[in-house]
């Protein structure tokens, strides 16, 4: 009887770091634990982390304590710890999934005796990999280049949109999915797990000034949001205005929404796979690219960085939006253009690069 596939995932979240890596990552360890794969996470002890999410979802943490050192000494660090950790496991791990912007082929070469092979989900393109699959899927001009001198040779490179990583919830959603008509009645106010800069508040005030009593409006926030009580009584003293925490429908909140206002990331994908109309804020440099590429080909309206955006700015936006329907439509249809026709799970090919030969 062939032994079970042992996947390992080193990924952190923080309110610094936010929740999209761990939600991504969660989302291949379904894929795989479905086809009997054990998945084990590694992740460092955070303020924010999102240990608790991951372990409801069924899978064992081994977990890195927090060391504060200097920033050239993290990956050093945490090599050490990574490795400590591995050793203790006492199995052949089959693969090393990394989705960690601190860790680079210096990391993953120290533990190349420790596993199979070794993926990484990346979308930086800015630091060498030692790797032997990559997955990045967001969009870029340069997306066929991006890593040709950073990755080795024989890295199969798994780039751009229709790689995406999204929970079945999505596919769901998107089967069940109206044509959008590109009226405004209901709004989404999303900005990540964490919202580090408290967009949701601006965008909360943004609402206000509209004075509009025709619209409803949904916000979600990540138990990660060092406001989320702040922002709980805000969304009290607003008509039509419903507060969510760490929620499990955002498929559903997404595809009964007309409009969404939020950040760049991994919720770029989500809304565009639903065709969701959007204004995104750049709170983070890493999100300034794949705005403007997905701007460029008319899927969303990117504001620009969060210093440079106020509620008045977004109110007008908004307002805007509401008197032209036709835009809106339009936003609609090239952000599902930009997903293709996927309707059912487009990543098995991922799933599939990490089981086929294990004896590699």
């Amino acid at each position: 009887m062939e032994n079970k596939v042992v996947v390992a995932i080193r990924v952190d979240s923080s309110v610094k770091i936010g929740s999209g890596h761990v939600m991504r990552c969660l989302t291949l360890a379904e894929q795989l634990s479905n086809l009997d794969v054990e998945v084990i996470f590694i992740c460092s002890e955070l303020a924010g982390t999102m240990a608790n999410l991951i372990e409801e979802a069924g899978y064992v943490i081994e977990k890195i304590p927090y060391v504060e050192v200097a920033q050239d000494d993290i990956w050093k660090n945490d090599l050490q710890y990574t490795k400590k950790i591995m050793r203790s496991l006492k199995k052949q791990i089959d693969w090393l999934i990394v989705d960690h912007y601190a860790l680079d082929n210096r990391w993953e070469t120290g533990l190349r005796d420790y596993t199979k092979r070794i993926m990484v989900i990346d979308d930086l393109a800015n630091r060498k990999h030692n790797c032997d699959l990559l997955l990045d899927q967001n969009l870029y001009p340069d997306m066929v280049s991006r890593y040709l001198d950073l990755v080795p040779l024989h890295c199969k490179q798994l780039l751009g949109p229709q790689y995406v990583l999204l929970r079945p919830e999505f596919y769901e959603a998107r089967r069940r999915l109206r044509e959008r008509d590109g009226k405004i009645k209901r709004v989404l106010l999303f900005f990540g797990g964490s919202d580090p800069t408290n967009e949701t508040e601006k965008a909360l005030e943004a609402v206000k000034l509209l004075k509009r009593s025709d619209i409803t409006i949904d916000v979600v926030v990540g138990m990660a949001n060092p406001n989320k009580k702040h922002i709980q009584r805000l969304c009290d003293n607003l008509p039509n205005c419903t507060f969510h925490c760490q929620v499990s429908n955002m498929a559903g909140l997404m595809a009964s929404t007309d409009l969404a206002i939020g950040s760049g990331g991994t919720t770029t994908w989500e809304r565009c796979f639903l065709g969701l109309p959007s204004l995104t804020i750049i709170v983070a440099e890493n999100q300034e690219e794949v705005t403007s590429a997905v701007a460029q080909v008319g899927a969303t309206i990117k504001m620009g960085y969060s210093g440079d955006v106020t509620a008045l700015r977004i109110a007008e936006l908004v307002e805007n939006l509401f008197h032209n329907p036709i835009l809106m439509k339009c936003m609609s249809k090239n952000a599902l253009g930009l997903m293709g026709i996927q309707k059912k799970i487009n990543n098995p090919s991922i799933v599939k690069l990490l089981l086929e030969d294990r004896s590699c």
